[in-house]
C-alpha cells in the first residue's frame, strides 16, 4: 500500500485539471498525490471518439489550464489533436498519470480519517479523492421489448466508429436519441445508408438563436439543481436544445431530420409501435448517452434516495473527503477546469484544518491532521 495525501482518478479533462492545481499549489506528482487512468493513452474518452468527429466539428472544447491548444488542423480527427495536447501537457506539468490502472473500489481505509482506493495495480491510502471519472465506460442502453430478438446489428454511441462501415453502407438504419451525437451520427449515416429513420422520446428542440455567457450560466444553475437535490444530473445540452447549424439546416431540407416517437417494441427484423407501424432495419444505433462512472464509489454510500450523489460545489456532501469533478454541473471542458480549481481549494481547506467526516458516510469516523509535505505559500 501506497500513502498519499490526494488520489485522482481519472485523466481527462477533469483529472488532468485537478492535477494541474494540485500541483501549482505546492502538492509533488508521485508524492503528495497520485492520477490513476485506465485507459491504455492519454486523452480522456477522447481517445475513443470515432474518427469522423474532426477537431473543426468539436463544440466548446476549452483549453486545459496553463498550457494552450493552438496550431490543430480542423480536419484532423478530435482522438488525434486532443490526444497529442494531452500527452503534451501531461509531460510539460510531469504529472505522472499511471496507466492503465482499473480503481475497483474507494472505501473507508477505517484508521487516520484516510480512504483506501484498491486498484489493479495495488493500493492506496489517501485523505482526499477527486474522482474525475467522466462517463464513457458506462454506456447507456435503454431496455425495450424485443431487443434479443433482433437479427440485425445494434451498436452505441460508444461502439461507433464512422459512417464508412458494413453497419451503415446501404443498409435501413434507425438512430434512436436526441442529443448532438445523435444528430451528428444521422447526419453522416444518412449520406452512406439506404434508409434511415431518426427515432427520440421527446421531440427534439433546436437553438437557432446565440447562446452566450448568460445562457451558459443559467443551463449549469438548472443541472447543478437537480445535483444539489441528490438526483442523477441530466445533461447540459438536455437543458439548452440542439444548436442549429447550416449542417442541420440542409439536412432538416433533406427530411432527414425528421423524428418519430420512440418505438414499443423490437422485431426481429425491425422496431414496432402500438399503433401497428413498423420500421424495417438492419442496424438499430442507440445514440442514448451515458451515465456517471461511479459504481467504484459505491462503498462510501454517497448516493442519495433520489439516485444521485448530492454535492456542495464538487464535496460530496456524504463525505467531504470526496470531490467529484466533471460530475453533473461541470460536465464541459470549461465546467471541469473551474472545478478541478475548486476542489483543490476545498482540499487544502480539509487538509489544512483536520475537518471530521461528515455524518453519514459509510464507516469512516477519523479525523484528518497536519497537512501536505509540499503546502501552498
Amino acid at each position: 500500500m501506497e500513502n498519499v495525501e490526494v488520489v485522482v482518478i481519472g485523466a481527462g479533462q477533469a483529472g488532468l485539471s485537478s492535477a494541474y492545481h494540485l500541483r501549482r499549489t505546492g502538492f509533488t506528482p508521485g508524492e503528495d498525490f497520485v492520477v490513476l487512468d485506465h485507459a491504455p493513452a492519454p486523452g480522456g474518452a477522447w481517445q475513443f471518439r470515432w474518427p469522423t468527429l474532426t477537431y473543426g466539428r468539436v463544440h466548446g472544447m476549452h483549453a486545459l489550464p496553463g498550457m494552450e491548444l493552438t496550431g490543430a488542423d480542423p480536419g484532423r480527427p478530435s482522438s488525434e489533436v486532443i490526444g497529442e495536447y494531452f500527452t503534451h501537457y501531461e509531460h510539460r506539468f510531469g504529472l505522472s498519470v499511471r496507466r492503465p490502472v482499473d480503481v475497483r473500489e474507494v472505501r473507508d481505509a477505517g484508521w487516520g480519517g484516510r480512504l483506501l482506493v484498491r486498484t489493479s495495480e495495488g493500493d492506496w491510502a489517501a485523505r482526499a479523492v477527486i474522482n474525475a471519472t467522466g462517463t464513457w465506460d458506462r454506456p447507456f442502453w435503454p431496455r425495450v421489448p424485443g431487443q434479443e430478438l433482433f437479427r440485425g446489428r445494434q451498436l452505441h454511441t460508444s461502439g461507433y466508429r464512422g459512417p464508412d462501415t458494413d453497419a451503415f453502407v446501404g443498409k435501413r438504419v434507425v438512430v434512436v436519441g436526441g442529443g448532438t451525437s445523435a444528430v451528428q451520427h444521422l447526419l453522416e449515416i444518412s449520406e452512406v445508408a439506404r434508409e434511415t429513420v431518426w427515432v427520440t422520446r421527446r421531440p427534439p428542440l433546436f437553438r437557432a438563436g446565440p447562446f452566450g455567457p448568460e445562457e451558459g450560466r443559467a443551463a449549469v444553475a438548472l443541472v447543478e439543481q437537480r445535483v444539489r437535490q441528490g438526483l442523477p444530473p441530466q445533461s447540459v445540452v438536455s437543458v439548452t436544445g440542439l444548436p442549429m447549424t447550416e449542417e442541420m439546416r440542409r439536412a432538416r431540407e433533406r427530411g432527414v431530420l425528421e423524428r418519430v416517437p420512440m418505438f414499443t417494441r423490437v422485431t426481429e427484423d425491425g422496431v414496432a409501435w402500438d399503433d401497428g407501424s413498423r420500421a424495417a432495419a438492419d442496424t438499430i444505433l442507440w445514440a442514448t448517452g451515458f451515465r456517471p462512472a461511479i459504481d467504484h464509489l459505491a462503498p462510501l454510500r454517497l448516493r442519495e434516495p433520489g439516485g444521485g450523489i448530492r454535492l456542495e460545489g464538487t464535496r460530496a456532501v456524504r463525505d467531504e473527503r470526496v470531490h467529484l469533478v466533471g460530475y453533473g454541473p461541470s460536465a464541459s471542458t470549461i465546467g471541469a477546469n473551474r472545478a478541478g480549481r475548486s476542489a483543490v481549494r476545498d482540499i487544502r481547506a480539509l487538509l489544512a484544518g483536520g475537518h471530521k467526516v461528515a455524518a453519514g458516510t459509510g464507516t469512516g469516523t477519523g479525523t484528518s491532521t497536519g497537512l501536505t509535505r509540499n503546502p501552498a505559500a
